[in-house]
């Protein structure tokens, strides 16, 4: 199916109704003449939202769904990068059918797996919407069998069940008639200049690049005004400058429409919390941060990717970041008609095994101790009192946590008895506490991660 999208008399209709919503006095976006440059200046920590829910979440789970879903071909890029044709890469939008979507049931999934919050593609870089947005006619309910909104359902199930609500949406918009118009005003690669997707193969149009960002604006207001998420995980700003964007004049606007909304760094400086992806850090970025990374290789549904990461390897990297201070956002790619493999579902299941037996010990804590007091991740509570250890691999001659001031009151294992701990190597006379060594048998190891609780007597003193 050939989208009408890219039809210029729907290019005209979109950017009517677009501008036609602007103008109705709706309070979305005041856009008299050109749009004011962006400020140099970035986001003070006085401007930021309370993201007291966000540090203590710990695990997100983010949904790549899109008519991609079919399991042919990557999203988006499938056909940005000449992998497949566009018209067979938009035919995909016959079969999304959404035909056993259960919002209800990915919620309680989502819940099992231990996840505190969910993030949804709304719309990816291909343009389809999953809402039925009134400033284009691409998008679930008016070009896919799937005849509805799908993100108004999502929103609803996750807040029944518990979880804080995330929507992604893509900045750019590749199959919108006026999104390749101006060059990035700080270069590109000759490769990508000669993208028709992504730049003009002629001279730049400034004035339609003024009316795509009125249409994305509207897009973002939509999903504002009717869904009130909790976060906005943006995506796709690498092809035009933060100026390009109005990236401070579209922070001032989304925190008037939603105050408490959190916006992750996706903004070039102008979101509240960095985004790696796919590769943990060595260094944590600095203040708040999730690394977002698929459960296989692939962000939506392929049906050739069998490479799934093991449940241990997948509560190793969730206590790293946990440890750094850092969530996981692990993805997951249902298929067009909404159903989640049960490859998929199993290791969900798995990692919710873990992470309930130990939930003392993920949500809620803040950063243990640095590693060479300790070689693993380590947690402590926000009172800092009670210092949480993890384990990976039977210790031979038990745990070493070096330079602990405190008195340890109690060992024990989390979801487990009590461990018999002692002082080694102390030095009263040299201000030196000298090493706790913690015996740990082999048959209180996890089988993907064990937990250690000290119980200190009082907030925690190191050795500087």
């Amino acid at each position: 199916m050939k989208c009408d999208q890219v039809s210029l008399a729907a290019g005209r209709a979109l950017r009517r109704r677009a501008l036609a919503a602007l103008a109705l006095g709706l309070g979305w976006w005041v856009a008299a003449g050109p749009m004011r440059a962006a400020e140099p200046a970035r986001v003070a920590d006085t401007d930021r939202p309370d993201m007291t829910w966000f540090a203590d979440a710990r695990l997100g789970i983010f949904i790549h769904w899109g008519i991609y879903s079919e399991g042919k071909g990557s999203e988006s890029w499938a056909f940005r990068n000449g992998e497949m044709p566009y018209d067979t890469y938009m035919a995909q939008a016959k079969t999304f059918t959404a035909a056993q979507y259960d919002p209800d049931r990915w919620a309680a999934l989502f819940q099992e797996a231990g996840a505190r919050y969910a993030v949804l593609t709304s719309k990816h870089h291909d343009g389809f919407a999953l809402w039925d947005t009134q400033q284009s006619s691409w998008n679930a309910k008016d070009s896919s069998p799937a005849g509805r909104d799908l993100v108004g359902p999502f929103c609803a199930a996750m807040r029944r069940h518990g979880l804080k609500v995330g929507l992604y949406f893509s900045h750019l918009d590749w199959s919108h008639p006026d999104y390749a118009s101006v060059r990035n005003a700080a270069g590109a690669g000759e490769a990508d200049l000669k993208n028709r997707f992504s730049y003009p193969q002629g001279p730049d149009n400034p004035a339609a690049w003024e009316r795509f960002l009125a249409f994305q604006r509207a897009q973002i207001g939509e999903l504002c005004a009717r869904f009130h998420p909790d976060l906005l995980w943006f995506d796709g700003d690498w092809e035009r400058t933060a100026e390009q964007w109005r990236m401070p004049e579209l922070r001032r606007q989304i925190k008037a429409w939603l105050p408490g909304v959190i916006l992750n760094g996706r903004m070039q400086g102008f979101g509240d919390y960095a985004t790696p992806e796919q590769a943990l850090p060595v260094r944590p970025p600095a203040g708040p941060w999730e690394l977002c990374m698929t459960i296989n290789d692939s962000w939506g549904y392929q049906a050739r990717d069998r490479n799934f990461k093991t449940v241990r390897q997948i509560v190793r990297l969730l206590v790293e970041c946990a440890s750094q201070g850092g969530n996981l956002l692990l993805d997951v790619g249902p298929r067009s008609d909404g159903t989640i493999t049960p490859e998929q579902e199993q290791i969900l299941r798995g990692i919710g095994r873990w992470t309930h037996r130990h939930a003392e010990a993920l949500y809620g804590t803040v950063a243990g101790v640095p590693k060479d007091y300790y070689y693993g991740p380590s947690l402590l509570n926000k009172a800092r009192d009670v210092l949480y250890l993890v384990c990976f691999d039977h210790p031979a001659d038990g745990l070493y946590v070096k330079g602990i001031r405190n008195t340890v009151k109690r060992a024990s294992v989390v979801g487990g008895g009590e461990l018999a701990h002692r002082r080694f190597m102390r030095a009263d006379w040299a201000n030196q506490p000298g090493i706790v060594i913690i015996d740990l048998p082999a048959a209180a190891m996890d089988p993907d991660a064990t937990v250690v609780k000290l119980d200190l007597d009082g907030p925690l003193q190191l050795v500087d």
